[in-house]
Protein backbone atom coordinates (compact mmCIF):
# COMPACT_ATOMS: atom_id res chain seq x y z
CA UNK A 1 0.00 0.00 0.00
CA UNK A 2 1.18 3.24 -0.73
CA UNK A 3 1.93 6.14 1.80
CA UNK A 4 -0.95 7.60 0.54
CA UNK A 5 -3.36 5.05 0.58
CA UNK A 6 -2.28 3.87 4.27
CA UNK A 7 -4.38 4.79 7.61
CA UNK A 8 -3.72 7.88 9.08
CA UNK A 9 -2.48 7.11 12.61
CA UNK A 10 -3.74 8.82 15.40
CA UNK A 11 -1.50 11.59 15.97
CA UNK A 12 -2.11 12.56 12.06
CA UNK A 13 -5.90 12.32 12.50
CA UNK A 14 -5.30 14.71 15.98
CA UNK A 15 -2.74 16.97 15.13
CA UNK A 16 -1.94 16.15 11.38
CA UNK A 17 -2.43 19.59 9.93
CA UNK A 18 -2.00 22.09 13.22
CA UNK A 19 1.47 19.93 13.78
CA UNK A 20 2.52 18.05 11.27
CA UNK A 21 6.74 18.08 12.39
CA UNK A 22 5.02 16.36 16.04
CA UNK A 23 3.20 14.00 14.08
CA UNK A 24 6.18 12.50 12.09
CA UNK A 25 8.57 12.34 15.11
CA UNK A 26 5.78 10.51 16.70
CA UNK A 27 4.92 8.27 13.74
CA UNK A 28 8.53 7.74 12.46
CA UNK A 29 10.57 7.59 15.31
CA UNK A 30 9.31 7.17 18.29
CA UNK A 31 6.65 4.47 17.20
CA UNK A 32 8.64 3.78 13.72
CA UNK A 33 12.16 3.47 15.47
CA UNK A 34 11.85 3.43 19.46
CA UNK A 35 8.93 1.16 19.92
CA UNK A 36 10.50 -1.20 17.36
CA UNK A 37 14.21 -1.53 19.29
CA UNK A 38 14.31 -5.61 20.32
CA UNK A 39 15.73 -5.02 23.24
CA UNK A 40 12.18 -4.67 25.03
CA UNK A 41 9.43 -6.59 23.91
CA UNK A 42 6.10 -4.41 23.02
CA UNK A 43 4.30 -5.13 26.54
CA UNK A 44 7.44 -4.33 28.52
CA UNK A 45 7.40 -0.72 26.68
CA UNK A 46 4.39 -0.20 27.33
CA UNK A 47 4.45 -1.69 30.61
CA UNK A 48 7.44 1.25 31.54
CA UNK A 49 5.57 3.81 29.56
CA UNK A 50 1.87 2.78 31.68
CA UNK A 51 4.65 3.48 34.78
CA UNK A 52 6.04 6.64 33.42
CA UNK A 53 2.66 8.17 32.82
CA UNK A 54 1.33 7.35 36.09
CA UNK A 55 4.40 8.82 38.11
CA UNK A 56 4.31 11.93 36.10
CA UNK A 57 0.32 12.28 36.18
CA UNK A 58 0.05 12.21 32.72
CA UNK A 59 -3.58 10.70 32.32
CA UNK A 60 -4.49 12.01 28.77
CA UNK A 61 -1.83 10.06 27.29
CA UNK A 62 -2.61 7.31 30.06
CA UNK A 63 -5.80 6.34 28.17
CA UNK A 64 -4.63 5.17 24.63
CA UNK A 65 -1.13 3.81 26.32
CA UNK A 66 -3.59 1.38 28.84
CA UNK A 67 -5.13 0.24 25.84
CA UNK A 68 -2.37 -0.10 23.63
CA UNK A 69 -0.20 -2.13 26.71
CA UNK A 70 -3.83 -5.08 26.29
CA UNK A 71 -3.13 -5.11 22.61
CA UNK A 72 0.37 -5.83 23.50
CA UNK A 73 -0.19 -8.36 25.49
CA UNK A 74 -0.32 -7.08 29.28
CA UNK A 75 -3.66 -7.85 31.28
CA UNK A 76 -5.64 -5.66 32.96
CA UNK A 77 -4.61 -7.42 36.25
CA UNK A 78 -1.01 -6.74 35.48
CA UNK A 79 -1.88 -3.10 34.70
CA UNK A 80 -3.86 -2.75 37.96
CA UNK A 81 -0.97 -4.34 39.71
CA UNK A 82 1.87 -2.37 38.31
CA UNK A 83 -0.76 0.90 38.97
CA UNK A 84 -1.58 -0.16 42.67
CA UNK A 85 2.88 -1.08 43.02
CA UNK A 86 3.44 2.53 42.10
CA UNK A 87 1.13 4.14 44.84
CA UNK A 88 4.02 3.67 47.04
CA UNK A 89 6.65 4.67 44.61
CA UNK A 90 4.94 7.78 42.78
CA UNK A 91 2.99 8.60 45.66
CA UNK A 92 -0.81 8.11 46.38
CA UNK A 93 -2.45 10.26 44.66
CA UNK A 94 -1.14 9.72 41.26
CA UNK A 95 -2.04 6.10 41.81
CA UNK A 96 -5.57 6.29 42.78
CA UNK A 97 -5.99 8.88 39.46
CA UNK A 98 -4.38 6.08 37.44
CA UNK A 99 -6.42 3.55 38.79
CA UNK A 100 -9.64 5.99 37.78
CA UNK A 101 -8.38 6.09 34.88
CA UNK A 102 -7.62 2.59 34.33
CA UNK A 103 -11.34 1.61 35.48
CA UNK A 104 -13.06 3.77 33.11
CA UNK A 105 -10.56 2.29 30.15
CA UNK A 106 -11.33 -1.00 30.76
CA UNK A 107 -14.96 -0.74 31.12
CA UNK A 108 -15.31 0.65 27.83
Amino acid sequence: MADDDKEPSGAEKMFGDFAPALVGFTDDVLFGQVWKRPQLSSKERSLVTVACLTTSGNTDQLVYHLGLAKDNGATEDELIEAITHLAFYAGWPKAMTAITVAKEVFAA
